[in-house]
């Protein structure tokens, strides 16, 4: 009884820490897509056209996405060979730096072209710390759960992206409320990036107090040496690689639709107030708090790829009537709420619930986190990264109307679901043997 009890407390014990984690990752890398548009394009991208320096500066917000795989592969390597958690610590640290840093840097018009190069810079070694932190953090949970509740256990993580997002344009709509916008532009945005030292203080206390997984100490154990993860993984789960990559695109760009580029797009088309549409995300992130770990409940209970095949579906369609919405009430501020929450609160936790699991699931103990890192990371290149660019542009080439931008949803949405329903076709019988395997 006391063993079993010792193992809840630690579960518990290292699902906070994954959170917390997680968290403060993500409100340091979306922190920076939530200003790119409303102020770094203005201080850093200063031109006489607004829409080539919203452009530019939604370049330097998808270079994050382009360096993430590459921390993806750095620390999957050394988190499959050496352990989870010391790399989770590094991770953490990387991440908290560069945000802080980013901070106190100058802009154009102190210290010229060097201020969006350092920018670059810095963003750059914000996506290799993310790259590092996402399946780690998924995987010390995942790994210590029970077998049969991995994907309510997995989703949990996918919590800190959505507190992350709500801490993030949180702190940007208080600054906004409480200062001028003179004020805001000058000094004001910079305070939330200075926050990100004192979360990670907290962030760091927590994660040194958990263990290593079992399940990879027992892999260490009985394990002889292999050769690289990165490429064992590529030799032996090829086909696995592909599905996720693809699984994961709708996910990415619903995401960065609703909860970057959105801000940009009601501010700016629909004329709304900054602090409005940042509530609007804001509420979506708090909604969607509680729907992540339904969803990864449901697909312990009817399985992950059926509620992903769905989710994905059913979320892309709800673009038609989000935008719909949003174009024909800019006078009515509730109804554009709704139409951000319930597709992006409600209906988007349908597909990143189950979606850690859904990954993990791929892959076994020796390449896992390698495997799910650069599912994750290397998809997010064109599937997060490029979204608000590829907005910004079908925006104008629709003539400020947003139905080239509802037809991109529209693909992304299909092209997920016809992975998921792939990776159903794997042989179940295969990933229940491994399942099995790995619970002794």
């Amino acid at each position: 009884m006391q063993n079993s009890d010792s193992k809840k407390k630690e579960l518990r014990r290292v699902v906070l820490a994954s959170v917390v984690g997680a968290t403060i990752e993500w409100y340091d890398f979306f922190l920076y897509g939530v200003v790119a548009g409303i102020v770094l394009n203005k201080l850093y991208f200063p031109g006489s056209d607004p829409l080539v320096s919203t452009m530019l500066a939604y370049g330097t917000f998808a270079v994050g996405f382009l360096s993430r795989p590459i921390g993806g592969v750095i620390f999957g390597h050394f988190q499959d060979k050496i352990g989870r958690k010391s790399m989770l610590v590094m991770t953490l640290m990387i991440m908290g730096v560069s945000t802080f840093l980013i901070g106190l840097l100058p802009s154009y018009a102190q210290i010229g072209v060097a201020a969006p190069v350092m920018l670059l810079i810095l963003r750059v070694v914000q996506g290799i710390g993310l790259g590092g932190e996402w399946g780690g953090a998924v995987l010390m949970v995942y790994e210590y759960a029970p077998v049969k509740e991995r994907g309510f256990y997995a989703s949990l993580p996918q919590l800190g992206l959505a507190i992350g997002l709500c801490m993030a344009s949180g702190v940007v709509a208080l600054l906004s409320y409480v200062l001028t916008d003179a004020q805001f532009i000058s000094w004001g945005w910079r305070l939330a990036f200075i926050l990100s030292a004192a979360l990670v203080f907290i962030g760091m206390w927590i994660r040194l107090t958990v263990m290593e997984t079992p399940e990879f100490l027992k892999i260490k154990r009985h394990s002889a040496e292999t050769q690289i993860p990165f490429f064992d993984m590529i030799k032996r789960y090829p086909g696995n690689v592909l599905k996720g990559m693809a699984a994961r695109y709708i996910d990415g760009v619903f995401f960065n639709i609703f909860g970057v580029f959105s801000i940009s797009y009601l501010t700016n088309s629909i004329n709304i107030s900054r602090t409005d549409a940042l509530i609007g995300v804001m509420a979506s992130a708090v909604v969607m708090c509680f729907f992540i770990p339904v969803f990864g409940h449901l697909s312990d209970r009817i399985g992950r790829t059926k509620v992903f095949f769905w989710g994905a579906l059913i979320t892309s369609f709800s673009a038609i009537p989000a935008f719909w919405f949003m174009l024909h009430n800019a006078d009515n501020v509730l109804v554009l709420w709704l139409a951000i929450v319930i597709p992006f609160g409600i209906l988007y936790a349908s597909i990143y619930g189950p979606e850690a699991a859904l990954f993990c699931d791929l892959f076994d103990a020796k390449v896992r986190y390698t495997g799910i890192s650069f599912v994750y990371q290397f998809s997010g290149i064109f599937a997060s990264g490029l979204t608000p660019l590829i907005a910004t542009y079908l925006l104008k080439t629709g003539g400020g109307q947003p139905w080239h931008i509802v037809g991109y949803i529209l693909f992304a949405g299909l092209v997920s679901a016809l992975a998921a329903l792939s990776i159903g076709k794997v042989k179940r019988t295969e990933l229940q043997c491994r399942t099995l395997r790995e619970a002794r």
